[in-house]
């Protein structure tokens, strides 16, 4: 056996990272996922396919809570930066909408059409462009919460210093790339060295905003160990972080919690005032 990482090699990293093989009926959970965003289309005034920048998935959706001074969610959905679309998560917007969060749905080209540089980018310019406000959302000057799923927590966790961002919450974030750059994942990331140093925040650790870092408790234990680890490290240095554990949640179910107002992801990011 040739160890790649922690004592695992590519087989037991390849398994180590396989959220879709880890719960007994995927498929069945994606599909309701996906219809239970497009009835919460059908019944939430938005705005669809807004464009901040000129890729053709460099888009955001704009889902209103009913107050134009509300704050706003950004969530980012994952998919480990290759596979799903804004689309199949709109569903989790029931949450913050609730508790009085105008939602912003971030879109992003996937690899291997763009690389983790170029994803990178494309987050970055859509909150210069939320900052800017061209489209009179309400987003400037105002209290904007980051958040999101997997690869989206990965892209919060590399983005809570941007000037705009007042509030995050990572959920099951991918904060080192060392082991996804040594598993299937990397077929299609095709990630450089310098790509593994620069977009790690595990490596990263500095002044952001205020943050709930959280992890579904029944995730692949892989998974688990990449927020515990950021979360103490992010304490340590003594940033403004809470780590929390979602009880009996896998890495597809949080996002249940998170579309319950009374969930605990929504309540803790009370708690960050």
């Amino acid at each position: 056996m040739t160890t790649l990482y922690r004592g695992m090699d590519r087989a037991a990293l390849d398994a180590a990272y396989n959220n879709t093989q880890a719960i007994p009926d995927f498929p069945e959970v994606l599909r309701d996922f996906q219809s239970r965003s497009t009835k919460l289309y059908e019944r939430v005034s938005c705005r669809r396919d807004l464009r901040y920048g000129e890729r053709p998935r460099e888009r955001f959706d704009w889902l209103s809570c009913g107050n134009a001074g509300a704050p706003t969610f950004i969530f980012i959905h994952g998919g480990y930066w290759q596979n799903c679309t804004k689309e199949d998560f709109a569903f989790i917007a029931d949450g913050p909408l609730a508790r009085g969060f105008n939602v912003v749905l971030a879109e992003y080209t996937l690899a291997p059409q763009a690389s983790i540089t170029q994803i990178v980018g494309e987050i970055g310019r859509l909150l210069d462009h939320l900052a800017a406000d061209p489209d009179q959302l309400g987003t400037a000057g105002r209290e904007v919460c980051l958040s999101g799923h997997s690869a989206g927590g990965h892209l919060t966790a590399l983005h809570r210093a941007h000037p705009v961002v007042t509030s995050a919450l990572a959920i099951s974030a991918l904060v080192d790339l060392e082991p996804i750059s040594l598993s299937w994942l990397n077929d299609k990331l095709q990630l450089s060295r310098d790509e593994i140093d620069a977009y790690s925040p595990l490596h990263h650790i500095g002044n952001g905003a205020p943050m709930i870092v959280a992890v579904g408790a029944a995730e692949l234990p892989e998974l688990v160990r990449q927020s515990d680890e950021y979360g103490a490290a992010c304490q340590a240095a003594g940033e403004s972080v809470e780590l929390v554990h979602v009880p009996a949640c896998t890495h597809f179910s949080v996002l249940d919690d998170l579309a319950r107002p009374d969930g605990m992801l929504m309540s803790a990011l009370g708690r960050l005032g």
